[in-house]
């Protein structure tokens, strides 16, 4: 049984919906649940009426409380429970103690269940309080020694409905159960045989090995009842004729004589197969759920079920009219044409209010009937003979005299009953009240039809789930393959670039050559380009993502898509006011507008408009529901929108697949869109096309909100390419590569060794020569990664440099687009002076590095001129013992000095104090030296910067601030001669120093 989601509305239910308020709503039922250990886990408001708790004084407690004394002290409450988990249910009649401590008769029914992996996890218990009947049983036990004097006649005429009663009777005497007495509806169900006399083994022997010849010898022994529901009977229903199997309700009831010995076995009961097939036909098409909350509907019950016969055949009616009174089932007798009331047991007096009914007609003594066609149906009865079996029949009946109408639901029969001259002289009505169970089930079948189309809902949504589900699988497999060739296609080109720059210096003074060779490096680019678009897609492409506000961006693109559209399409760019700011990489959003604008203009051959359009966006949860990958709130939204050809659902699911374009071959390689959306994803943001074929496309991009201030950005002038005479260690698998890089460093002075994987550079490492700067491709084969490689090679030679480079990172050192802090990266394909100048850079790092870790005392260094008066500095610079270093050096040199660690640190010790000189490095984490001086001169016009940079690079100095490159490796003296620089210019009147110690 599947249980999960099943609950009773209460304290402590989760479920909600029609089920469990029908279920929280039933007042004649104690319905609840039990966890594995008997703790109540919730409480109807049926439970609370009948035992007295409310749902906060008994959830939690133990079922156990429930039962009297004398049950616990036989440890019934466990024996309960152990026999609902091993046979699936425990069913039983006993005492029950209420809260107030009063005790009620009560019917329970325990039910053990198991979630989908057969794992118990507690039980359903449904209780009844049955008090009232308990007590008719009592005392029509102690009544039953009391004899009426009545006539003959009026003994045969109960003997005659007895005869024909609905239900089939039999009474059967002695130990071997011979047939004494039957009516023509046992007679019917035996085949019409002459059975009368015979013991039951001989006159239905069919009946051999069914268990029913068993249940009569227990009966007849043990003087105990049996009562059995919708027990399959196999019987012939003529002799010789083929068997069929019928389903019977019925029950062994033992006839005792007056010194309580059991002298025979009195048999009562309805064939209810027509029943059981509905039931199980109902219950194919319900869940298992409805077993939880509908009792398994009973066979109406006849009125001999609370029947005993005397042990005499020539019992008195007394005796049968009590059967007939304490029949559990309504039952009343009607005569003459004018349906007359004759008898009316209490079951029937209670289902009409009490009511005085004896000696009066159905219209007279229940007037409200008479026009739902009831008088009518028992007159037709009448005249025809007929009878007429009715299913949950709506009846509208008064709760006694001057209550409301009520609508119940009965099942009934009207059987009529014929004289000994074959006319009918009234009515046997004999049935049963199923109105909660109608209710019951009319409710579960309205909730079944909610619950159905709730799983179409759910159904619809999990396969739209499912679809973008494999269609980020599948981008995400694609974008692993792409990102493998974008490697390979890196070296490759890498091999031809860097052969090209070799040749180059070869060819010089020939023209023609020099053109084939700048024709090469232009495909070479152009190579570059397309790797760098298929990195873009597999989200492998390291990014230099800063605080951007996009509305700068794209409105200094205007020219430029304006020429790249043509005159043919109007282009109109819509900026929003007030836009938030997104961390992106600026440079490759161009690539990207550019690339979408360019694809708008190819879907509109014959001209049209194209919108740009940047607004701030909330998405919802509702919105990000269906993307594993968004999360929501704040965003920026860049939507590029055309009036072009437009895309069919076909196309649209493909068209961020690499290499898939509709345009014609040879127009386009089908890598613009797949850039965009790799880009897109690799900067945590949100990708969406809309298009309708004849009306055009807008494709939406969604950046999440930064709330940083603006990063602006700075650039560099190139001083002449210088080399070295350094140690360089070379590890590249692919050989071609390899030898265009040993090439390349060569003629730049360096010395270099060379490793085809990393076991064997580890062991060049370990032979102890002395090497100044390991480069390493970061995908190699064998064991040992790259990673693990620098990591050695910094244990054994703890000055080396370690420089890495690949055309795919696979994340060893790029986690979330960005390079992982203190790793350095040379991306494929690169040119002989990014080499050169990257490698340059990082060894004068070293070179001051080794300076600040060789603890020469200042005041033996080179002889320096102190300034008379000392500036305010202030030192921003990554590098801790670097950092140490460059306090050291200005303090000696008779200034004032603060040190950070970083360009926001510097923001923020600015706004704090004044400083004359910003000493800073150029290659800081986060926001660079340059970029840092260019926003502080804007605010203190006048600053003097110097920059500590190991790149042969000089600055573009046009944003106010007065720069000088220190080229690192620096010593005090040529510290000294800056300072002096700017103490002159101060003198002369271009910026005071300041004298504050």
């Amino acid at each position: 049984m599947d249980v999960k989601g099943q609950g009773l509305v209460g304290p402590a239910g989760s479920g909600s919906g029609h089920f469990e308020r029908m279920i929280a709503g039933v007042r004649d039922y104690a319905i609840y649940l039990l966890s594995p250990t008997g703790l109540v886990r919730s409480w109807n408001v049926g439970a609370e009426r009948i035992k007295g708790y409310a749902p906060e004084e008994i959830i939690g407690q133990h079922f156990s409380r429930f039962y009297t004394e004398e049950d616990r002290a036989t440890d019934l409450p466990a024996r309960a429970l152990d026999i609902a988990v091993r046979e699936g249910k425990f069913e039983s009649e006993g005492w029950r103690v209420r809260k107030d401590g009063s005790r009620f008769w009560a019917h329970v029914v325990l039910d053990s269940l198991f979630d989908d992996s057969g794992q118990h996890v507690g039980y359903a218990k449904i209780t009844r309080d049955i008090t009232a009947q308990h007590e008719a049983k009592q005392i029509a036990e102690r009544q039953k020694d009391l004899a009426l004097d009545v006539r003959t006649r009026e003994y045969h005429e109960l003997l005659r409905l007895f005869e024909q009663a609905p239900g089939f009777v039999c009474f059967f005497r002695g130990p071997k159960h011979a047939y004494q007495l039957q009516n023509s509806a046992h007679h019917r169900l035996a085949g019409f045989r002459p059975i009368i006399g015979k013991p039951v083994r001989e006159a239905l022997p069919e009946l051999e090995g069914q268990g029913f010849f068993e249940l009569l010898d227990e009966v007849y022994e043990t003087g105990r009842p049996f009562v059995g529901r919708a027990v399959p009977l196999r019987v012939d229903p003529q002799a010789g004729g083929e068997s069929e199997v019928r389903f019977i309700d019925f029950v062994y009831q033992p006839i005792v004589d007056d010194d309580g010995a059991v002298v025979g076995v009195f048999s009562q009961g309805n064939d209810v197969t027509d029943q059981v097939h509905a039931q199980e036909a109902l219950k194919r098409k319900q869940d298992e759920l409805e077993q939880l909350i509908v009792e398994r509907t009973e066979a109406l019950e006849n009125t001999s079920r609370a029947l005993e016969l005397a042990k005499e055949l020539h019992v008195d009616n007394a005796r049968l009219l009590r059967l007939f009174e304490q029949a559990p089932g309504f039952v009343c007798v009607l005569r003459t044409r004018e349906h007359v009331f004759e008898l009316a047991n209490a079951a029937y007096r209670r289902l009409t209010g009490d009511r005085d009914l004896i000696g009066k007609r159905v219209r007279d003594a229940m007037p409200e009937v008479v026009e739902q066609g009831f008088i009518d149906l028992l007159s037709h009865v009448f005249d025809t003979g007929e009878p007429f079996v009715g299913k949950a029949v709506p009846v509208m009946i008064q709760a006694g005299d001057g209550g409301p109408l009520e609508t119940r639901f009965l099942d009934f029969v009207y059987q009529p009953i014929a004289g000994n001259d074959g006319e009918v002289g009234g009515i046997f009505v004999q049935g049963q009240d199923v109105t909660v169970q109608k209710l019951a089930q009319d409710e579960v079948e309205r909730y079944q039809t909610s619950l159905e189309a709730l799983v179409e809902e759910r159904t619809r949504e999990l396969e739209q789930t499912q679809a973008a589900l494999q269609r980020s699988q599948k981008l995400e497999a694609i974008g692993k393959l792409t990102g493998g060739i974008a490697h390979d296609f890196n070296n490759i080109l890498q091999v031809i670039g860097g052969n090209l720059q070799l040749l180059s210096a070869s060819v010089a003074g020939n023209e023609t050559a020099i053109k084939r060779v700048d024709t090469a490096a232009s495909a070479v680019e152009r190579g570059a380009k397309l790797s760098s678009q298929l990195l873009a897609f597999a989200r492998r492409q390291p990014l230099q993502p800063v605080v951007t506000n996009l509305a700068p961006v794209v409105a200094g693109m205007d020219d430029m898509l304006r020429r790249a559209l043509g005159e043919s399409v109007v282009m109109e760019t819509v900026l929003a006011g007030g836009l938030w700011n997104v961390q992106v990489d600026p440079h490759q959003l161009e690539n990207v507008v550019l690339n979408l604008a360019i694809n708008a203009r190819d879907a509109m051959p014959d001209g049209g408009k194209l919108t740009i359009e940047l607004s701030n966006s909330m998405l919802d949860d509702d919105y990000v529901a269906l993307d594993a990958d968004l999360e929501p709130g704040q965003y920026v939204m860049l939507a590029i929108s055309d009036t072009g050809t437009g895309m069919t659902r076909e196309v649209m699911e493909r068209a961020c697949d690499p290499f898939f374009t509709t345009k014609p071959e040879g127009v386009g390689t089908g890598l613009g869109l797949s850039m965009a959306y790799g880009f897109v994803k690799q900067s945590g943001g949100h990708f969406k096309i809309y298009s309708e074929v004849g009306h055009g496309t807008t494709i939406k991009i969604y950046l999440p909100r930064s709330l940083e201030a603006v990063v602006q950005t700075t650039s560099f002038a190139a001083a002449p390419v210088v080399g070295g005479t350094e140690t360089i260690l070379v590890v590249e698998d692919d050989l071609a590569v390899q030898s265009t890089v040993v090439e390349m460093l060569r003629e730049l002075g360096y010395q270099v060794l060379k490793a085809d994987n990393a076991e064997s550079a580890l062991g060049i490492l370990q032979s102890g020569l002395s090497i100044d700067l390991l480069f390493t491709d970061v995908v190699m084969p064998g064991k040992l990664r790259s990673p693990e490689l620098a990591r050695r090679a910094k244990a054994l030679l703890p000055n080396i440099e370690v420089l890495f480079t690949s055309g795919y990172t696979q994340n060893a050192i790029v986690h979330g687009g960005r390079l992982d802090a203190g790793v350095q990266l040379l991306t494929k394909p690169y040119r002989r002076e990014q080499l050169a100048r990257k490698i340059r850079h990082m060894l004068a790092n070293r070179k001051q590095l080794a300076l600040a870790r060789s603890h020469v005392p200042v005041e033996s260094a080179s002889p320096v001129t102190r300034l008379p008066q000392g500036f305010s500095v202030l030192v921003v610079e990554d590098h801790p013992e670097l950092r140490g270093m460059a306090l050291e050096l200005i303090r000696a040199l008779g200034h004032r000095v603060k040190a950070v660690a970083s360009a926001e640190e510097a923001l923020t010790a600015f706004a704090a104090d004044h400083f004359d000189i910003l000493f800073t490095d150029v290659g800081l984490p986060g926001m660079d030296g340059v970029t840092l001086s260019r926003r502080l001169a804007a605010e203190r016009p006048g600053l003097r910067v110097i920059y500590a940079t190991g790149y042969g690079q000089t600055m573009e100095d046009d944003a106010g601030a007065i720069g000088t490159v220190l080229a690192k490796p620096y010593t005090l003296a040529s510290l000294n001669v800056v300072l002096a620089q700017f103490a002159e210019a101060a003198s002369n009147g271009g910026i005071a120093g300041d004298s504050r110690e």
